[in-house]
């Protein structure tokens, strides 16, 4: 049976946000709240946590898995990325956007597409995630929580309990958070950028 936290939007709960975090190092699975919808995550490390995930998502070996960092500080030790690269992303972030990115060798290999080597990065613009991200000391493995036989991610935490209650560790009720998913944006080793997915993120700085 999954524990349910109800935290704060704009000012997350310490104590709360300890005992989140806790339960991701201690290899759980956990529903959260981020600038676009809800989301799945555990401990980077973790190939079980990650499995699961993947078992309540029902994806396939090619699906990307997205490392949610609390700013791009850690983008070196995980992806190659060029100054002009750098650039862009700094100024998309934080924000509703996932870039897919040459993977490094820290990356674990679980969690590279196998075919292109890439990772998906993500910094978002949300209160409750990046006081997970602070507390936890390095990125979260994630990928949206969209379930198998739905186009759109869930919206309502409580109907995520009874959906998954026996699934995940926790969820954390963090208010409505849309629906649309994040804009994903591929960087090539040049800088050439393609989308591959349009969503909540403002696309128009590409025209």
């Amino acid at each position: 049976m999954s524990q349910y936290f109800e935290i704060h939007p704009d000012n997350p709960q310490k104590r709360l946000i300890s005992q989140a975090v806790n339960i991701i190092q201690q290899g759980g699975v956990i529903v959260y709240p981020t600038d676009s919808c809800y989301a799945l995550g555990c401990h980077l490390g973790d190939k079980n946590a990650m499995e699961r995930i993947a078992r309540i998502r029902k994806t396939g070996p090619k699906h990307n898995f997205t490392l949610v960092c609390r700013d791009l500080s850690d983008i070196a030790l995980y992806a190659r990325v060029d100054n002009t690269t750098y650039r862009s992303l700094k100024s998309l972030t934080p924000g509703p956007y996932t870039f897919i990115l040459k993977a490094t060798n820290e990356v674990p290999r679980r969690l590279q597409n196998p075919k292109r080597k890439t990772i998906g990065i993500r910094v978002p613009d949300n209160a409750i995630c990046q006081s997970l991200l602070g507390e936890l000391g390095e990125p979260m493995m994630s990928s949206t929580l969209i379930m198998p036989d739905k186009d759109l991610p869930e919206t309502d935490a409580e109907e995520i309990r009874e959906l998954l209650e026996k699934q995940v560790d926790l969820v954390i009720d963090g208010g409505n958070c849309g629906f649309e998913p994040t804009s994903v944006l591929t960087f090539d080793e040049h800088g050439e950028i393609e989308v591959n997915r349009r969503g909540r993120g403002d696309l128009d700085f590409l025209n």
